[in-house]
């Protein structure tokens, strides 16, 4: 007689929920009960790469009747296929040519865009920080508190030999 004990149907459905949510070739997804299929990423992909002339697999692996029959001239000489059909058999192989790969794109309007803004945002920080989080100024740092401190430096004649003492003429009361 198969006994369930608490612990043996826990073991259970720890294993089913393991085996459910993990990823496997299909999952399960919320409310919608969505299938979706995981690439399978053994296979050779097709990218349009400069540094890579010939790409693993052709851009179009499923083939129309039409396609198919292209495919079958295509084994006879070439110089009875029209321009129509080369370029036809070209977009079955590639999806763009070297000068489609190499034209000028816009992205970089949108990097530079987007360091802008980054920039401004900083910015707008550094000012609210500068606002609302550092605290005021010193005193010590106010052009009054200086010329306190210059006038008191040179009423007690510190370092008169290289300092700017050397420099304070005391009989005139004025810079040498």
């Amino acid at each position: 007689m198969l006994r369930l004990t608490p612990g043996r149907v826990g073991g259970l459905l720890s294993r089913w929920a393991v085996a459910a949510f993990s990823s496997s070739s299909a999952r399960i997804a919320g409310h919608g009960h969505e299938v979706r299929e995981q690439a399978d990423m053994s296979i050779p992909m097709y990218w349009d790469r400069l540094d890579t002339p010939l790409p693993d697999r052709p851009y179009q692996d499923t083939l129309s009747a039409a396609d198919k029959s292209l495919k079958q001239k295509e084994k006879g000489p070439w110089n009875y296929l029209t321009k129509e059909e080369k370029i036809a058999l070209y977009r079955l192989m590639f999806k763009e040519t070297y000068a489609e790969m190499k034209k000028p794109s816009s992205e970089w309007k949108t990097v530079v865009g987007g360091i802008f803004f980054f920039i401004g945002f900083t910015g707008l920080v550094v000012l609210w920080q500068r606002l609302y989080v550092y605290p005021p100024h010193p005193r010590t740092l106010d052009d009054e508190w200086k010329a306190m401190q210059v006038k008191r430096m040179l009423d007690m004649r510190v370092n008169p030999v290289e300092s700017f003492s050397a420099k304070w003429d005391y009989e005139k009361g004025q810079w040498k």
